[in-house]
């Protein structure tokens, strides 16, 4: 599957109303389907599709009527999903919190199948012909054109509405592979905030720190945002124009994470044959640390493995978690976790291997004799007292997290002679 995103320009001041609500109606009827399963047992999807068509003849919601019946079957599918996950959840016994369906209150897309909107020939242009009539836009799109591609090929359509402007995003049925040259290389990465990453053989990428060089403007935005609401009263035009500006502030610094994460991913799957990388759960690294006990050393061992970042955050005091209250920040602005999924992606594409490795003991052990050498987080270098190897802490464990992959299949090292 390929996703290809194109602005809707061009189109009136109340045609973008109409689209306004369409997504709003969605967002009932996606909200209607987890009520309707909140109070009822033994709910299934097809107990939700039949909803939708109730929802449609109910004179009570007439604005259902007018959204298009494919549409209204994929915001059921959608609340089909949350629900879904959150019995699998439950299944897997996971610990704290399983997800339960939540209402949405501010949903920003609608989804179409393959009825409610109309290409044009040349793919330059597309009418929506659902009962909202929002009427013909211009389709703008920077890399890709649909003209590539037969109405056959696109399976879903969906309407999104972000801070300068509305997208349409074709989902399109084809498989993308491209061609990979063997280069021999094998590798193996780690993530930090000193350096974006660091691979195995010394290279290492710099951390840009977008949303850190963005943050006066944001906060001066911010600011004036502040100083225009108005408790209790309705919000003057201008509280909406300074509302804009900083959603659009955030917008950029989202786009250059994500242009960032997909260039340095698809430089490094091109560049080598295997790839491997430390599986951190950066959802635990920017919240509160789990309570561990100082008296087990084992423990807080396992803790001080798990990167830079993973010291601070998981700093122990009398056995208590400590808010992480000076890296949460900047761990997001790295985005390490759309980083290794842009990896993933372009391994597939390019047929190389990508696989991650167990984080645990790599910034402590010595790559070369394996001898494990405490480190505080302001320590930066590895000097090991035994075999006399000084390495950079993060190459040092770069080396480290691709032993293990090699270890774990082969019994042996590839830095070995």
């Amino acid at each position: 599957m390929l996703v290809v995103e194109a602005k809707l320009k061009n189109g009136t001041l109340e045609q973008y109303q109409k689209l306004d609500e369409a997504i709003r109606t969605s967002q009932f009827v996606r909200n209607t389907c987890v009520s309707y399963w909140m109070d009822n047992k033994g709910i299934t999807r097809n107990d939700l599709q039949k909803l939708c068509s109730t929802l449609a003849k109910n004179k009570d919601t007439p604005w259902v009527t007018l959204l298009n019946s494919q549409a209204r079957q994929s915001a059921a599918d959608r609340a089909w999903q949350s629900i879904n996950r959150f019995y699998q959840n439950c299944r897997a016994k996971i610990s704290g919190k399983k997800g339960f369906p939540q209402f949405k209150k501010y949903s920003r897309s609608v989804e179409y199948k393959l009825t409610g909107y109309k290409l044009s020939d040349n793919r330059r242009k597309i009418k929506f012909i659902d009962g909202f009539k929002a009427g013909e836009f211009d389709l703008w799109c920077s890399q890709r054109t649909l003209v590539y591609y037969s109405e056959q090929q696109i399976r879903r359509v969906r309407v999104v509405r972000r801070a300068d402007g509305y997208y349409c995003q074709f989902l399109i049925d084809v498989e993308r592979q491209e061609n990979h040259k063997p280069t021999g290389q094998v590798t193996g990465i780690d993530l930090g905030l000193k350096e974006f990453y660091t691979d195995a053989q010394g290279n290492t990428v710099d951390n840009p720190r977008y949303l850190r060089k963005s943050e006066k403007r944001l906060k001066k935005a911010q600011r004036r945002l502040s100083k225009r609401f108005r408790k209790g009263k309705k919000q003057s035009n201008n509280y909406h124009k300074q509302r804009v500006k900083v959603a659009k502030l955030h917008l950029k610094v989202s786009r250059q994470r994500k242009d960032k994460a997909i260039k340095d991913a698809l430089a490094l799957v091109q560049s080598n044959d295997l790839v491997v990388y430390e599986a951190l759960k950066i959802r635990n690294l920017v919240r509160n640390a789990p309570p561990l006990s100082t008296a087990d050393p084992a423990g807080f061992e396992i803790q001080q493995e798990r990167g830079s970042a993973f010291h601070a955050l998981n700093s122990i005091q009398g056995g208590s978690a400590v808010k992480n209250r000076k890296l949460g920040l900047s761990i997001s602005d790295a985005s390490w976790y759309q980083f290794t999924q842009w990896l993933n992606y372009f391994s597939k594409i390019y047929r190389i291997i990508c696989v991650a490795v167990p984080p645990h003991f790599t910034t402590q052990d010595c790559s070369v004799c394996s001898t494990r050498v405490q480190k505080s987080l302001s320590t930066r270098t590895h000097q090991c007292p035994n075999c006399k190897t000084v390495l950079d802490r993060d190459h040092n464990a770069a080396i480290n997290i691709l032993k293990k992959r090699f270890s774990a299949v082969l019994g042996v090292s590839p830095m070995s002679d």
